[in-house]
């Protein structure tokens, strides 16, 4: 059984940077495609970022060239640098690790971006 633990969100004003890490244990992670998830209040989970075994990148097109995934398999570790955040980016950001038969799911960590 994986389980996933987010970390690093908070409140930041619009301009500002954090970081996310996403702590996997119970199994490695090296062979999932992992990613960063985020729901704003009142709407849909949606993609923020992926990246596959190969280290392949996939981001949405709201966060390319402010958000960078990346992923340190001997860790166990995935994260998430956002630079120029916007108040658009508040949101619960959730951890997802897909394997080909199980898809696993962290309980998300709170990004709040607000002067």
């Amino acid at each position: 059984q994986v389980q996933l633990v987010e970390s690093g969100g908070g409140l930041v004003q619009p301009g500002g940077s954090l970081t996310l890490s996403c702590a996997a244990s119970g199994s490695s992670l090296s062979s999932s495609t992992m990613g960063w998830y985020r729901q704003a209040p009142g709407k849909q989970r949606e993609l923020v970022a992926t990246v596959t075994p190969d280290y392949i990148t996939n981001y949405a097109d709201s966060v390319k060239g402010r958000f960078t995934i990346s992923r340190d398999n001997a860790k166990n570790t995935l994260y998430l640098q956002m630079n120029s955040l916007q108040p658009e980016d508040t949101a619960v950001y959730y951890c997802n690790a897909a394997f080909i038969l199980m898809n696993y799911w962290g309980k998300g960590t709170l990004v709040t971006v607000s002067s």
